[in-house]
């Protein structure tokens, strides 16, 4: 299930880049999107050309079918990886997305780039929802496609409020 979202934010590349690979906004993005403030942790490792941010969190399971329960329990552990590459020739940035829900064939993988506009930066993710399971894969990705949209909703919104800061 291709899941794609274009969002026009009000900073530079650099401003919305910056808040991607710091510290603290991460954490704000996991406090704002798990149901456990004490089960999340983010790390952020600097590259040869840039950064690799990586944040794992637990949201409870309910919602999902009985069959995607049965391979995640009580709670999911989201394990989301982006690895951002240097600015572009035109300012632009890119990072590869990965993220997955620990012990379920249940994967989001693609492309998050930040591209400059006259009025600040669009940021846009192209990506495939993915459940690896025969037969019943579609009904997982469209049970986790709606959480998955709501937790991209809430990181914009938070891109938003940082900014204007």
């Amino acid at each position: 299930m291709r899941v794609t979202t274009r969002e026009e934010l009000a900073g530079t590349v650099e401003e919305v880049y910056a808040l991607f690979t710091d510290v603290a906004f991460q954490e704000a993005k996991c406090l704002a999107t798990t149901d456990d403030a004490n089960h999340f942790s983010v790390d952020i490792l600097g590259g040869p050309s840039g950064e690799r941010v990586r944040t794992e969190r637990h949201l409870r399971s309910q919602g999902l079918p009985d069959v995607a329960k049965s391979f995640v329990g009580e709670h999911l552990t989201i394990i989301e990886v982006q690895d951002w590459s240097a600015p572009a020739g035109d300012g632009s940035r890119q990072s590869a997305v990965d993220m997955h829900v620990k012990g379920a064939p249940l994967t989001l993988k693609g492309t998050l780039r930040l591209e400059p506009t006259a009025s600040g930066t669009v940021k846009v993710l192209d990506a495939e929802l993915k459940a690896h399971v025969p037969f019943i894969g579609g009904r997982i990705e469209k049970a986790a496609a709606e959480p998955i949209r709501a937790a991209i909703e809430i990181e914009t919104g938070l891109l938003r409020e940082w900014l204007a800061r």
